[in-house]
């Protein structure tokens, strides 16, 4: 099984480890600015299936991405621990030398602990009894075994602790239905809520499985705290199943809106310049289909009904609209001038008066906007 997820499409690995990673690097920044007048500085990463550290195809994962970023940052050098963990000897025997292969790897202050253990409860019940330094956790099993809510929330309990975790749509979309991992399917959603999904997907179609299942995996999430959850899709090569998302799930909407970011930019396309927020190797293949959407016109709509009346800056335009959406910052700024320009809202300052950047006339977050009040929804 080891063999079988470390030689993963070489595309879609990495760009699961690049949104990783490149989370790592926004959250650590942000984390230790707030920390920068504390006394204890430290934060941390924690990797439960890490692997051998890199893919058969020879790219780095993301224990070494991770690692490499500490050692050229002096303020990670000093403040971050880090924790790998994976069942199987021949992987972190492996990992131990790619860490020790890396130049500067003497230079961290805090050594980066490497553990053999099988994910389950005991790894569960000693992290619920910790208080957590700010802690950004990996959870990537092969399958579903070893992933619980119990797990995501033993760490997310703890003030700027966040998850990002692998969830494997194919098998757990089959496990739901399967009586003989009832107890691994009760682990990860919960026991009411296990059986509650299972009596809903039984005569749906794939698409509106696929829907219920991460929707209910969000509401868990959200159930228990992890207000903020936002998954990326991941499609098989012709683009036409789910083979997995990965979940990042945080507590404060700053976190959400810099994955959001990452994510939007991992994605393999745009509409109207909106993020798929999802992998397929099949989308540039596909335009027609993509073609057929138009998702900035869907949101100046909504605009338009959510702000009637209202005048707000564009900043807070983005804040009280984008948890939910599928659309990241630059999507409401192009909006908000489509809308401007088609007379239907009033900016200040207008915007004929805001100067030009690459072809477009800027929007700054401090920009008002004035929406007239709707005196009939054929308006919108």
């Amino acid at each position: 099984m080891a063999k079988a997820f470390f030689n993963e499409q070489k595309e879609q690995s990495e760009v699961k480890t690049a949104i990783v990673a490149k989370y790592f690097g926004a959250w650590s920044h942000v984390i230790s600015a707030y920390l920068s007048k504390k006394q204890d500085k430290r934060i941390a990463y924690i990797d439960l299936f890490a692997g051998p550290g890199r893919f058969d195809h020879g790219s780095k994962s993301t224990p070494l991405l991770i690692l490499e970023m500490a050692i050229q940052n002096e303020k990670l050098r000093n403040n971050l621990v880090t924790v790998f963990n994976d069942k199987e000897d021949n992987n972190t025997s492996t990992l131990k030398k790619e860490i020790c292969n890396l130049p500067g790897i003497e230079t961290l202050r805090w050594a980066p602990e490497i553990r053999t253990e099988e994910v389950g409860d005991k790894i569960v019940k000693e992290f619920e009894s910790r208080d957590h330094v700010p802690t950004l956790m990996f959870i990537d099993p092969f399958g579903y075994k070893g992933l619980s809510l119990r797990l995501i929330n033993s760490v997310l309990k703890d003030w700027a602790c966040e998850c990002i975790f692998f969830f494997n749509y194919n098998r757990i979309s089959m496990g739901v239905s399967n009586d003989v991992v009832q107890e691994h399917m009760e682990a990860l959603f919960g026991v009411e809520l296990a059986a509650k999904v299972k009596e809903k997907v039984y005569d749906m179609t794939p698409e509106e499985r696929e829907l219920t299942i991460v929707e209910e995996m969000c509401n868990a999430l959200i159930a228990m705290g992890g207000k903020f959850p936002l998954p990326f899709r991941f499609r098989n090569s012709a683009g036409t199943r789910t083979s997995h998302h990965l979940v990042f799930v945080s507590k404060h909407p700053l976190g959400y809106k810099i994955m959001k970011e990452v994510m939007a930019k991992e994605s393999s396309s745009l509409t109207q310049g909106v993020p798929s927020f999802e992998y397929s190797p099949a989308s540039e293949r596909q335009p027609f289909l993509f073609d057929l959407i138009q998702p900035l016109d869907d949101l100046e709509g909504m605009l338009m009904e959510k702000f009637a009346g209202q005048t707000l800056t564009m900043a807070k335009i983005f804040d009280r609209h984008n948890i939910g959406k599928p659309y990241v910052k630059s999507n409401y700024k192009d909006a908000l001038n489509s809308l401007e320009t088609q007379r239907k809202i009033q900016g200040n300052p207008q915007i004929e008066d805001r100067r030009m950047q690459k072809g477009k006339r800027t929007c700054s977050e401090e920009t008002t906007f004035t929406f007239p009040k709707l005196t009939s929804r054929n308006e919108l």
